[in-house]
C-alpha cells in the first residue's frame, strides 16, 4: 500500500495523486504540511511535500515518484513504450517544471494567498514565462493529448500545472498568458477535467484551498 503525504492544495501532489489513480494503485492519504521538524526531515529530506511511503520506504521529489510509480506498479502505464516516445515525455516534463511552473511559482504568493509580490519580479516572470510557454507550445501536440493520442505521463502534469499558471498569471497581469500562448489549450484544459479522477482532485483542492483561506 502507498500513502501519499502533503496537500490537495499543492498542484506536485495532484500531479502523484493523479498519477496514482490513473495507474489505480491503492493508496492512502495523509495531510501534511512542509516542515524542518526533525522527524519531518526523515522522511522528506528538505522537509517538502509531497513525499510516499510505499513498502520499499520513504521518498521524496514529485519526478521521481511519479517515475517509481511507473517502475513499481507496470499496470495502466503512463509512459510510451518506445525508448524515444518516452524520453520525449521526459522532456516535456523537464520543460514544463523548470522553465514554467517554477518560474510562475514566484506569484504564487499573491496570486493564491494575499501576499505581496514586488513590481520587479512580476515583470522579470512575465518575460520568462513567455518565453517558457512559448517553447512548451512548440513541444506540445494537443491530438487530443499534450503528446498524441493517449493519455500520458505529460498529461498527468500539464493539468495541474498549467491551471496553477493559468489561475496565477491571470490574477496578477489580468491576462490569462497560458491561453495567449498555447493555441487551442482551453479545449485540451476542458478535455483533461472531463476525466472523472480529474474531477475529484478538483473538488479535494477545492476545498482544501478553501479551508486554509478560511483559518488565515
Amino acid at each position: 500500500m502507498v500513502t501519499l503525504y502533503g496537500s490537495a492544495i499543492s498542484n506536485y501532489y495532484n500531479k502523484i495523486k493523479l498519477a496514482l489513480m490513473e495507474k489505480e494503485i491503492a493508496f492512502l492519504e495523509e495531510l501534511v504540511a512542509p516542515s524542518q521538524a526533525d522527524a519531518m526531515l526523515k522522511l522528506s529530506p528538505l522537509g517538502k511535500i509531497p513525499f510516499i511511503k510505499s513498502d520499499d520506504g520513504y521518498l521524496s521529489e514529485s519526478q521521481a515518484i511519479l517515475e517509481y510509480l511507473e517502475d513499481a506498479f507496470p499496470a495502466n502505464p503512463l509512459y510510451p513504450a518506445k525508448a524515444f516516445e518516452r524520453a520525449k515525455c521526459r522532456e516535456f516534463i523537464q520543460h514544463l517544471e523548470l522553465n514554467v511552473e517554477l518560474i510562475a511559482r514566484r506569484l504564487y504568493a499573491e496570486a493564491f494567498f494575499g501576499r505581496t509580490v514586488s513590481q520587479e519580479i512580476k515583470d522579470e516572470v512575465r518575460a520568462k514565462i513567455t518565453t517558457g510557454l512559448t517553447g512548451l507550445a512548440r513541444l506540445m501536440k494537443l491530438s487530443p493529448y499534450a503528446l498524441g493520442d493517449r493519455f500520458t505521463a505529460a498529461d498527468v502534469i500539464a493539468w495541474p500545472h498549467l491551471q496553477m499558471v493559468s489561475f496565477a498569471t491571470q490574477k496578477i497581469y489580468g491576462q490569462n498568458l497560458v491561453v495567449d500562448y498555447i493555441p487551442g489549450i482551453e479545449a485540451y484544459i476542458k478535455m483533461i477535467e472531463s476525466r472523472p479522477y480529474a474531477q475529484k482532485i478538483s473538488q479535494d483542492r477545492t476545498a482544501a484551498l478553501a479551508a486554509k483561506l478560511k483559518n488565515k
